[in-house]
Parts: structure tokens; sequence; C-alpha cells
């Protein structure tokens, strides 16, 4: 036995001299993040999971969904009566809430519901993904799908009217295995297969499927000339891809300048975004996009009307551009026209639009940069917001 020496014998009862001074004191206070999913923004349909649908201009709690339990959330919706959410839990089952007008809370229902509940039947999920109207689940590596399907969307082989009673329970697409990944435009869909491979399908009318051609699919087919791709991004109408030597690759829409090829000119096959290496991971807004980088510096293109680029201006951008004011970026989730990041001190910063307090600083004011909608040591790790709508999430 080693006993200690007499320096080491007085340090340690000054140290218990010095606890009990401070319990003397009263006990230290440390707050706590609350431990729920937040959302915040227009809340008409009940999207906010609140169970209200009064807009909030800061964080508010959804009802019963503890950010611990959550693995991933995605928004949906394009107007202020289809707007809904969907939480994969930890455990593989699915929840959602919001507007369920076209089938999109998967209940087998068109009622819409103010706070979450299960989506009938789904268990053992990995991914999930939210279009306009339309919901998704990768399942044992197949996509599972339900809602609107007036474009082929839930990619069944169909077009199903949105009223039909099965297209508001999970419905299987058709010929697809060993799906790691899915990302859901406004009404077309990407899948990511183990083997680097995409495959699309849905709505075609700007090439977002990049089959060369602008006509429609009901069934998945796969993107030419895309291989070794580790991650996929999905605008309201058009497609990002990751590759694996850290290149990125778009096609669809690009007439405010989200191919990043330096032109407004729609392409329906993949082209190279220009100035852009070194890329960790992508996200995809409505018609704007975002880089993370490997040395942790963003790059933004796009739309950029209400600043939700984030560069200080309103300026659209063809080509990739540096955000000098973001640093620590974490997470990023990209709306119809405003932006959400997490930084690695856990605080929310939001910027562009916000009509309906979606920057959630407590204003309905518009800002080209960045304002904090949560503090630092929040809890969160990622945000969401929808492709087509005004409402933010934070999880």
């Amino acid at each position: 036995m080693t006993y200690p020496s007499r320096r080491a014998g007085l340090g340690v009862l000054l140290a218990v001299s010095a606890l009990l001074a401070t319990a003397a004191q009263g006990p230290a206070h440390t707050e706590k993040p609350e431990p729920w999913v937040r959302a915040w923004g227009n809340n008409s349909a009940g999207q906010l999971g609140n169970g209200d649908t009064l807009d909030q201009q800061t964080p508010s709690a959804v009802r019963g969904l503890a950010r611990d339990d959550v693995r991933q959330l995605e928004a949906g919706g394009g107007t202020g009566t289809n707007a809904f959410a969907v939480a994969l839990l930890n455990n593989g089952t699915v929840q959602a809430w919001g507007s369920a007008t076209r089938g999109q809370l998967g209940d087998g229902t068109t009622t819409s519901r103010p706070y979450p509940a299960a989506v009938a039947g789904l268990s053992g999920v990995s991914e999930v993904a939210a279009g306009l109207v339309s919901a998704y689940a990768v399942r044992n590596g197949r996509v599972l799908a339900w809602g609107n399907n007036t474009s082929g969307q839930l990619g069944d082989g169909s077009t199903a009217a949105s009223t039909d009673p099965q297209t508001s329970r999970p419905v299987s697409v058709q010929s697809l295995n060993k799906v790691k990944d899915i990302a859901a435009g406004c009404l077309h869909v990407a899948a990511l297969r183990e083997d680097g491979s995409v495959w699309t399908w849905g709505r075609n009318n700007e090439g977002q499927l990049g089959d060369g051609s602008t006509s429609d699919r009901n069934t998945p087919k796969r993107v030419a000339g895309l291989q070794d791709i580790v991650a996929v991004a999905a605008g309201c109408t058009h497609m990002l891809a990751l590759t694996a030597d850290g290149t990125v690759k778009a096609w669809g829409r690009g007439a405010n300048g989200q191919l990043g090829n330096g032109s407004t000119t729609a392409s329906p096959l993949p082209v190279d975004v220009q100035y852009l290496n070194d890329v960790a991971s992508i996200v995809a807004g409505s018609n704007s996009n975002f880089a993370l980088l490997d040395d942790g510096t963003v790059r933004a293109w796009g739309w950029n009307n209400a600043g939700q680029l984030g560069d200080g201006t309103t300026t659209t951008r063809t080509t990739p551009v540096p955000l000098p004011v973001l640093t620590g970026v974490k997470a990023m989730a990209g709306g119809w026209t405003h932006t959400l990041a997490v930084l690695d001190d856990q605080t929310v910063v939001a910027w562009g639009n916000n009509p309906n307090g979606q920057l959630g600083d407590a204003s309905t004011s518009s800002s080209l940069t960045p304002v904090t909608a949560l503090p630092a040591g929040s809890g969160t790790t990622r945000v969401a917001a929808p492709l087509g709508w005004h409402s933010s999430y934070a999880y």
C-alpha cells in the first residue's frame, strides 16, 4: 500500500475545506436545456406540434417529443394548409403531425392533427423524408411512401388520387432495395443505394429526375453516369449528390443558379458544381444550396431573394460563395426562403425571410445575417425546415 505524502495530505484537506465552504454558500445553479424538440414559425396547420395553430416567433416544445428520443426529423408542406412534419424515433417507429389533407400523416385518414402520433404500422425504420404533400421511410433497405401521388411520387407504379385511402397509409416503392438514404423534393424523390447509385421518381418538369427527360415517372430509375455517391440532397425541383472524392453534382431547375455551374439553365442530366472540393456534407433549400467543407467553412449558391444564402446580400449566386460570418457549423437546414444552422456550442442561428417568425428571434423582421434562435448549450444538434413553407425545427 502506498500512502500519500504530507504535502498531498495537506492538499486533500484544503480541497475538502473549499468544498465545505462552497456548500455553505448554497448549491451551484446549473440550468439544463429543455429536453423537448423545439419548433417555431408558421403553425396554421398545427405543424409545430404544440397542440394549437398559432404562429410562434420563438421556439416552443413539440408536445411529448423528447429530443433524445429522435433520430431524424423532416418537415414538409408548401402552404399554410398542407404543412406537416415526421420524426423517426430511436426505436425505429415514426411519428407525424400537422396537415393530413393529402394523407401525409400516414394514419389512414385525412384528419389533421397538431401533435405527434404514430404512422400506422411502421417499425424498424432507418431513414425518413418529407416532400410537399407526401412522406417516405426506409425499412430494411426498402422504401415506403404515403400521401399525395398525383405525380407518381409514391413510386408504386400508380398515380392514385390524393384522396385514395390507400395512399394515406404506407405503400411500397417498386423494385428498389438496399437503400441507405433518401431525399424528397417538392414532388420528386431520390434514393441512394448501398452501391453508391442514385435512383429517382416522381415529378420531372425541370429535369429533376436526372434521366435526360422532363417526363414524370411513377417507378424508380437509376440516374445514369453517377457512381460512388455518398449523400443526396433535394431542393424543391433540383437535386444535389456528394461524391466520394468530395465534389458535388447537381441537376434539375437552374433558373436561380441552384446548379452552381455558372448558368441559370435547367439540366436534366448531372453537371459539376463549380469551385467545390473537400466537401463534407451538402444541404439543399427550396432553390438554394450549402456545402460544409472539411475545414469547417461553408459555401452557398442559388436563390437569394430574401438573403437566405447568408452572405449579407440579396444577390442570387450561380456559383458557390464563402460565408465568412459562419464558423463552427455542425448542421444546417434550408427552407423556402430562410436557413437554419447549429453551431458547435449548440447555438441555433437563422437568417433570411421571417414573416411568420421562422427565424425564432421573437420578431417578424427578416435578416441578411444570422440571428440567434436558441442559445449556446441548448442541447440542439440538428435542425429542419420545409422546402415550401415558413416553419423551423431544432432537436
